[in-house]
């Protein structure tokens, strides 16, 4: 099946926020509204941070980089080149005055789209007496994107950018995913270079493969990558077995596997590489790799040792040119819910500590170190630093390449749309509410644990839910509630429509609003049932598929022809599900989508013309090494869109993140965000990975720091 990717555009800036008569207004030339979940990401106000690494570290010596509006991440300090001052606007932006101009080259996401932006900023100098809290308050200051929208090589858009850019000379390496990788669940991820100054962008992974996490030698002339190679991803979620491979920068040839399963890599010089990995004894540690000045280039040739102890998860590792003193690393440190940048001493094996002592209750991700080894940058939450704090998006609008299409990330999960689109429902876990499409209105119209939601199509202001715990076993108490949102009384709003609380869950009703689809696990396995969507279980309960595997998440056709449904009736019990459709009355029974040995394909919904579905499904593989991200159960996941007859399948999200729940409005919603923020709300609200709490048993060893 070919996949041809739905890329995003990044040229289009787009308000801020839309007014509600703008939300309540159609497109003229007709179209639907695609809304869906990403697992925190709503709470990110990601900033590029740095400290002195020469300094005692405190809260006035941190310095902000970024611009605290945009979620800024993945930050590297180059070394000036003439291409990169090429791009600035105005040549006099270097001042022969100011000793320490800083460059920064980033991911940045803004306007609906991820890019890599350059950004030269003053007053950067830790030993300035003019230096500033905030790079926002220099008088001079730029913002570049580096690269155009066109991959030039195809003329489509570059639309993801994610791990550590870094640049040689005029070329800036990186990582995207717009092409297709053909297979399903193999990751897109590769790595690219594209020349500064002429656009010229060149593959440098070879087809096939998913290069992770480059980073560039001192000379340039060698990546070292983080890679399955042929071997591909076999859905680990925390720590990936990857190896590092290391290949020539300006053409990706003589690529070589140097070490076995190792993430994150980067040089210290020609010949020395760190990394992270996983340890025999448990913990995450930073490793050394000596490769051989002189002979063959292999595995066996290679001199591995640990760096730092146990006792501490030490990994995503930065080094400086040629800076054998000291590396930086992000921790987590028993008894500590946060994740830190810490300095380790290579050579009294001994951790400083930067973050902590500036902001303790704040994670700190993926640190970077300037080339002269005086500054370590990270990024992190701004909060309320300066006074400033970005806007929580009720709707955040991602960008498409189709006028007919809106497609937006909600603050909420399992959304649905009324019949007229004129309200959606979502859940909060626990609480389910209602809110207009431009933010307003929003109530909360059942404070339980609830999960899914889904309009009847009839009956104004009825809406259908599962009542009790997620990813239960079949035996679990929930059970289908309908809720009349527009009720007087909340007390008699919800009716139980299910009776025996064998997890009931997944409601949907038929067009004609007579029967409702939900799965069950009253037979010990969980299978789709038919009830009567008036008077429940009661008024009539039919089976409409039966096996020991789960059939769940299912989703009736607005023509009524059709149910969509995940399952694992291909094997059972081994999480991994494939979309089937079926006709109400039991035949038509056939696989819609096949998501790979292994793969996960969830959460169906029709299209208002019932001719395509939209889903999640970890089809494009994993798209960035999981332990740089903040906590997603599944770091991976993307929406997709497909016909029924299995054709057209296209991708319409690229992240690293994890995109879910689907909902297909039957209007179009103007492409503009959506504010939606209380007094005192706190954004940045969200986890480390939670694999990293685990702490091996330790066999009296002393930690230095």
């Amino acid at each position: 099946m070919n996949i041809a990717p739905l890329i995003l555009f990044a040229s289009l800036l787009l308000p801020l926020h839309a007014s509600a008569e703008e939300h309540q207004n159609s497109n003229p030339n007709g179209g639907d509204t695609i809304v869906f979940t990403t697992l925190g990401r709503s709470r990110y106000e990601f900033d590029v941070f740095a400290l002195s690494t020469t300094r005692p570290p405190s809260i006035s010596g941190e310095i902000r980089i970024t611009d605290g509006e945009s979620v800024n991440f993945n930050g590297y300090f180059p070394s000036p080149s003439p291409a990169l001052i090429s791009l600035l606007p105005d040549a006099t932006l270097i001042q022969p005055g100011d000793s320490s101009p800083l460059h920064l080259i980033y991911v940045t996401e803004r306007n609906g789209t991820s890019s890599i932006y350059y950004d030269l900023l003053h007053g950067g100098d830790p030993d300035s007496k003019s230096k500033r809290r905030s790079m926002l308050e220099a008088p001079s200051r730029v913002q570049i994107p580096l690269l155009s929208n066109a991959d030039h090589r195809s003329g489509n858009t570059v639309n993801s950018f994610k791990d550590k850019p870094s640049l040689s000379g005029e070329f800036l390496v990186y990582v995207s995913t717009h092409e297709n990788s053909g297979e399903p669940r193999t990751s897109w991820t590769a790595v690219y270079s594209t020349e500064l100054r002429t656009g010229l962008t060149r593959r440098l992974t070879p087809s096939g493969i998913a290069d992770f996490s480059p980073a560039l030698s001192p000379s340039g002339n060698l990546t070292a990558v983080a890679s399955y190679g042929e071997r591909g991803w076999t859905g680990e979620v925390e720590e990936l077995s990857t190896d590092i491979y290391v290949f020539s920068t300006r053409d990706g040839t003589r690529r070589v596997k140097v070490v076995e399963h190792g993430g994150w890599p980067c040089w210290v010089d020609e010949s020395t590489l760190y990394f992270h990995r996983r340890s025999d004894d448990g913990w995450i540690s930073v490793f050394r790799a000596i490769l051989p000045e002189k002979g063959a280039l292999s595995t066996e040739s290679v001199n591995i040792q640990r760096v730092t102890p146990p006792g501490v998860h030490a990994f995503t590792p930065a080094t400086s040119p040629n800076n054998h003193n000291f590396i930086a690393v992000a921790t987590r440190r028993p008894g500590s819910d946060y994740r830190h940048v810490e300095l380790f001493d290579l050579r009294r094996s001994e951790f400083t500590e930067l973050t902590r002592l500036v902001a303790p209750k704040s994670h700190h991700l993926n640190p970077f170190l300037s080339p002269d080894g005086s500054r370590v940058g990270y990024h992190s939450c701004r909060g309320q630093a300066n006074g400033r704090r970005s806007p929580l998006l009720f709707l955040e609008n991602i960008q498409t390449t189709t006028s007919d299409l809106s497609l937006f990330r909600i603050d909420g999960s399992f959304p649905s749309f009324s019949p007229t689109g004129d309200r959606i429902a979502y859940v909060r876990m626990p609480g389910v509410y209602v809110v207009k499409p431009d933010g307003s209105g929003r109530r909360e119209v059942y404070d339980g644990m609830a999960f899914s939601t889904a309009w009847d199509p009839v009956r104004p202001g009825r809406v259908y839910t599962s009542s009790g715990p997620t990813f239960a076993t079949e035996r679990t108490e929930v059970d289908i509630i309908s809720i009349d949102v527009d009720a007087v009384d909340k007390s008699s709003s919800v009716r139980r429509l299910t009776t025996n609380g064998k997890n009931n869950a997944f409601p949907w009703p038929s067009p004609d609003g007579k029967l409702i689809v939900f799965r069950s696990g009253r037979s010990g396995h969980k299978n789709l049932y038919l009830m009567d969507a008036e008077k429940g279980e009661t008024g009539g309960l039919w089976k409409l598929t039966e096996g020991a595997w789960t059939d769940t998440m299912c989703s009736w056709s607005p023509d009524g022809e059709w149910i969509a449904f995940a399952s694992d009736r291909e094997s059972p019990g081994s999480g991994s599900y494939e979309l089937f459709l079926i006709h109400p009355n039991g035949t038509g029974l056939r696989k819609l989508i096949q998501s790979g040995t292994g793969g996960r394909t969830n959460h169906p919904i029709f299209s208002p013309d019932s001719k395509s579905i939209v889903f999640t499904s970890d089809y494009a593989g994993i798209s960035a090494e999981p332990i740089s991200n903040p906590h997603h159960y599944q770091p991976y996941g993307d929406i997709f869109t497909v016909k029924l007859d299995g054709s057209n399948l296209r991708r319409l999200t690229h992240n690293s993140y994890e995109d879910g729940t689907p909902a297909w409005a039957p209007r179009f919603i103007n492409p503009s965000d959506v504010v939606l923020r209380k007094k005192n709300d706190s954004s940045c609200a969200f986890e480390d990975c939670h694999w990293l709490n685990k702490n091996p048993p330790l066999k009296g060893q002393k930690i230095s720091c």
